[in-house]
């Protein structure tokens, strides 16, 4: 079955162009895809009905193109069946350009970006234009009532291919309608938090904790709904003592019942700082308590007192190969190793699986650090980690470094087992252990 993506876009132009900059054969393996991506799936079909906006490209007499954006409320681009989709086409500024390019000519491209998530769907295809007197119903299927914008006619657009773009290299933005829906749970627990506060300042302790490293709360930061980073410093701005890449501290945390518990905390931050460490931590309600306390009593300002750094997740200091592979809140100790790695001018790869992006801790930080370096998998838009491929096709002399959920670990102990990859080339670092009680 023919690829209608690279049949459009793969002219013999663009293929030696490929070729010039050595992408030709990789590129070659989406010729022979099967999927003739001309047909919108679910997946698509929900991806265009959660957009508010997109960029339309059409191309001029003079064969120039045509760049232009078109807005309106969510869903106000339909998707009429699997091979064709529409929009309203609202009055403007009356100079009508990508009408009377398509008059003369019926190709036009969108590209749909879901910013927040970092996803892009571009689509090709070949428009007419539709008028209420001819298409009253179609008209009528293509409007939405509730935007208030005068309607001069309609776009309907039969597809001829689409695809979709890694999303490497767009930022993140947010509308009004999505920050409001974020903040509003930190929102509320933040109210919830100052009518708790009296009572707190007076039964908290001024230093909490029994360990050999006093630091104070300078700074918290929440990652994603349930993540939260917390900045911990030295009370007197001093150093704070070195640490190696993988290392930890045991963080005291007062419980429900007054009891302290001390809960083992990667510090996430690049080891080469000395006036902060940084710990995440992920709030789990149906845990040991010790996340829900964090996330409830943690404010800046809070000093406690805990262990002096531990490491029992070393990097190894020779020049092989290095590869990091991290599950949810496993990318703490993970993102670490990355920033000495390449402050070493080590070779690396990072695989980092999470629920979704909007789950993904620190996912921009890291995209934008350690570029392709960096492969993502997020489970809501089906991309899952192949552990048996990833060790299979890995560097022979790689040491792999695996910190993430017990199946995570538990996946990758059985795939070495199965491709006889030695122990000493394994580490892991488990981050589901028990809590501990403080004497």
């Amino acid at each position: 079955m023919a690829n209608s993506f690279t049949d459009i876009i793969f002219t013999p132009s663009v293929k030696a162009a490929q070729s010039l900059y050595g992408s030709r054969e990789a590129n070659r393996d989406f010729e022979l895809s099967e999927n003739a991506k001309n047909e919108l799936t679910e997946y698509e079909i929900k991806f265009i009905a959660e957009r508010d906006n997109f960029y339309q490209a059409t191309v001029s007499e003079s064969g120039w193109p045509y760049v232009q954006h078109r807005g309106g409320s969510i869903g106000f681009l339909k998707v009429i069946d699997k091979r064709t989709i529409g929009f309203a086409d609202f009055r403007g500024n009356v100079q009508y350009l990508s009408v009377g390019n398509l008059n003369a000519n019926d190709r036009i491209s969108l590209i749909l970006i879901d910013y927040p998530n970092r996803r892009r769907l571009k689509i090709w295809g070949r428009a007419r234009i539709v008028h209420k007197k001819e298409h009253p119903e179609l008209i009528a299927q293509l409007t939405v009532p509730t935007y208030r914008a005068r309607v001069e006619r309609g776009i309907v657009i039969q597809v001829e291919a689409y695809d979709w773009n890694c999303p490497q290299h767009i930022t993140p933005r947010y509308s009004k309608v999505e920050i409001e829906k974020m903040i509003a749970p930190l929102l509320e627990e933040n109210h919830r938090l100052k009518s708790q506060s009296a009572p707190l300042a007076n039964s908290l302790p001024i230093v909490q904790g029994k360990g050999s490293l006093e630091v104070v709360i300078s700074g918290i930061r929440q990652l994603t709904p349930r993540i939260r980073a917390f900045e911990l410093k030295h009370p007197d701005d001093k150093e704070l003592p070195k640490i190696d890449a993988g290392a930890h501290i045991l963080v005291p945390i007062r419980l429900g019942d007054g009891q302290i518990s001390v809960q083992h905390y990667s510090i996430c931050s690049n080891p080469a700082r000395r006036d902060a460490y940084e710990i995440a931590v992920l709030r789990e309600e149906n845990g040991s308590g010790n996340s829900v306390a964090a996330h409830e009593q943690f404010q800046i300002g809070l000093h406690l007192r805990c262990s002096l750094p531990q490491n029992t997740f070393k990097l190894h200091t020779d020049s092989r190969p290095a590869i990091l592979i991290a599950g949810g809140i496993g990318i703490a100790p993970i993102k670490a190793m990355a920033y000495t790695l390449k402050a070493q001018g080590r070779y690396f790869l990072i695989h980092y699986a999470a629920r979704s992006t909007k789950e993904a801790a620190y996912l921009d930080k890291l995209v934008n650090e350690f570029g392709d370096r960096l492969t993502f998998y997020p489970a809501d838009q089906n991309k899952h980690m192949d552990v048996n491929a990833l060790l299979t096709f890995a560097p022979p002399d790689a040491v792999f470094y695996v910190c993430g959920s017990k199946r995570m670990i538990d996946a990758v102990t059985d795939a070495t087992k199965m491709l006889l990859i030695g122990s000493d080339s394994i580490r892991i670092e488990r981050f589901f252990a028990k809590k501990k009680r403080a004497g």
